[in-house]
C-alpha cells in the first residue's frame, strides 16, 4: 500500500490533485462491493467523529470505525491491531481529527456546546442553513450535498464532509433517527401531475420527492424549506399545490408559505425567496401558532459590505468587455426589454446574486481606490478608467450574511457559484428563530 507523508491531509483533495487521492482496502467497499470514493469515506469518518460522543444513534458507525482504522494504518505505515494503539489520544472527535490531520481541524464554525436541538441539512451547499441553526444553538447530525467543490467549502468551515447524492437509498439510510428539524433548499422542478390527487405520488422523479420521502420515514418535529420566488407561480401554481398536498399527506401542518426579501433581515441584497415551514400533526401545533418574522426597519447598503481595502486589478472590467455590455443592453432596450448590466449606487441595495455571468453583471460597482490598473489576467483591451468593477467573492459572502471568518477555499468561479446558490443566512435565521419559538411554546425542544 502506498503512503502519503506524515502530514497527510484529509483535504488534499481541496487542491488540484484532489481527485487522485484514494485509500483502498476491504473496509472501503460499500454494500454492493464497490470501492467508496475518498470524499465519501471522508463523509463517513467526519460525521462519525462529530457525533460519536453524542446521544445520536449512528447507523454507519461500524463502517466509519473500520475506515478510520484503515486511515490510521495508512498514515502510520503499520497495522492498527487493537484500540489500545490509540492510547494517548483523547476520545474527543476534535482530538482524533487533530491527531490524524494535524493541520486541518481548524473549522471556524463547530457545533455549539450543549446543543438545544438537532437538525439535518439537505441540499446543503456551503451550509447557509447550518450557519443559521447553529447560531441558534442547534446541532447538525447529518448533511448532504452532491457538488464536490461545495463539499470542500463545507468541510473547511464546519469540519464535516457532507454525504453525497440524497436521491440514493444508501445515502438516506445514513440519516440518524430522532432528529428534530429537517432543513432543505431544494431545487424547483416541474411535476408530472399525471394523477388527480397532486400529492406524494406525483412528485416521483423530482428532488422534492426525496425531501418528502425523508419526512415520511423519519417524522421530525418540524421542517424548513426554501426555494426561488417563482415556485409560487410555477406551472400556474400547480407545483406549489402539489408540494403542500404532499406535505399534508406525509403528516405535517403547514402555515401559508411566504415570500421574504433578504434586504429586510440584515443584508443589502434584494433577494426574494419562498419559505415553507411545517410541524408534525400529532404535536398539536396549529397554522396560526407560527408567525413569519417582522421586517427590520433599517436596511443596510452596498457600502456596508464593500471591501475595506482596494481590490486587485483583476476585478476591474476591461474596456472591451464594457463596450460589449453596453451594446448588449442597447439591443435589449431597443426591443423594449429590461435586460443588461447594472451599476449599484454606493447607498443602494444590490440585486440578487445568482449563478452565471448575469449575477455579476447586474451587480457592477464604481470603485476608484485602485490606482494600479496593470492587467494581471489575460483580457482583451485595457482595464477601464471609469472605476467599474465586479464585486469580489468576499463581498458576495457578505451579501449573503456570511461572517468574514468564513473560509473561501475554492477558485473565484466556484466561489461565485456557491454564494449565488446559497441561502441568505440572516433571513433564514430570523425565520428559524420563529420556528423554534413555536416549538418551545409547545415544550417540544
Amino acid at each position: 500500500m502506498a503512503h502519503l507523508n506524515k502530514t497527510f491531509s484529509l483535504f488534499d483533495f481541496c487542491k488540484k490533485r484532489a481527485s487522485k487521492v484514494q485509500i483502498f482496502g476491504e473496509e472501503t467497499l460499500d454494500e454492493e462491493g464497490n470501492v467508496i470514493p475518498f470524499i465519501d469515506q471522508a463523509a463517513l469518518v467526519t460525521h462519525f467523529l462529530k457525533l460519536k460522543d453524542s446521544r445520536i444513534n449512528i447507523p454507519y458507525a461500524s463502517k466509519a470505525e473500520s475506515i478510520l482504522n484503515l486511515w490510521f494504518e495508512f498514515i502510520r505505515g503499520e497495522r492498527k491491531q487493537h484500540p489500545k494503539d490509540f492510547i494517548g489520544v483523547s476520545d474527543s472527535a476534535c482530538a482524533y481529527q487533530a491527531y490524524l490531520f494535524p493541520n486541518l481541524f481548524e473549522a471556524p464554525f463547530p457545533t455549539p456546546n450543549n446543543p438545544k436541538f438537532t437538525f439535518i441539512d439537505l441540499f446543503a451547499g456551503i451550509g447557509g442553513f447550518r450557519m443559521a441553526f447553529q447560531n441558534l444553538g442547534g446541532e447538525c447530525v447529518f448533511s448532504s450535498e452532491w457538488d464536490e467543490q461545495a463539499r470542500k467549502t463545507y468541510y473547511s468551515n464546519y469540519g464535516e464532509v457532507p454525504f453525497g447524492d440524497i436521491t440514493k437509498e444508501s445515502t438516506k439510510n445514513k440519516i440518524p433517527n430522532g432528529f428534530d428539524i429537517l432543513c432543505a433548499g431544494f431545487p424547483c422542478q416541474a411535476f408530472s401531475l399525471a394523477g388527480k390527487r397532486r400529492g406524494f405520488a406525483e412528485t416521483r422523479g423530482t428532488l422534492f420527492f426525496d425531501v418528502a420521502d425523508i419526512l415520511r420515514r423519519y417524522q421530525p418535529k418540524a421542517f424548513f424549506l426554501e426555494n426561488v420566488k417563482g415556485l409560487a407561480i410555477h406551472d400556474k401554481g400547480k407545483t406549489l399545490e402539489t408540494i403542500l398536498n404532499t406535505l399534508d399527506e406525509v403528516g405535517y401542518v403547514v402555515p401559508d408559505p411566504q415570500i421574504l426579501n433578504a434586504m429586510y433581515y440584515g443584508v443589502p441584497q434584494h433577494r426574494e425567496r419562498i419559505y415553507i415551514v411545517g410541524f408534525r400533526k400529532d404535536l398539536g401545533v396549529k397554522k396560526e401558532d407560527f408567525v413569519y418574522p417582522e421586517r427590520h426597519k433599517d436596511i443596510p447598503c452596498w457600502l456596508d459590505v464593500r471591501e475595506k481595502e482596494p481590490v486587485p486589478a483583476k476585478y476591474y472590467l476591461s474596456e472591451t468587455y464594457i463596450e460589449t455590455l453596453r451594446r448588449h443592453r442597447a439591443r435589449h432596450e431597443a426591443a423594449g426589454h429590461g435586460f443588461g448590466y447594472k451599476i449599484i449606487d454606493d447607498k443602494a441595495v444590490a440585486n440578487a446574486i445568482v449563478c452565471g455571468g448575469m449575477g455579476r453583471e447586474c451587480n457592477l460597482v464604481l470603485d476608484f481606490r485602485q490606482t494600479d490598473l496593470t492587467p494581471t489576467t489575460n483580457i482583451k483591451g485595457e482595464i477601464n478608467k471609469e472605476g467599474i468593477r465586479k464585486m469580489t467573492p468576499r463581498e458576495w459572502a457578505r451579501l449573503q450574511g456570511y461572517p468574514d471568518n468564513f473560509k473561501i477555499v475554492v477558485a473565484d468561479a466556484s466561489a461565485y457559484k456557491q454564494f449565488g446558490n446559497s441561502v441568505a443566512v440572516p433571513a433564514i435565521q430570523a425565520t428559524a428563530e420563529q420556528l423554534l419559538t413555536t416549538l418551545k411554546r409547545k415544550e417540544l425542544i
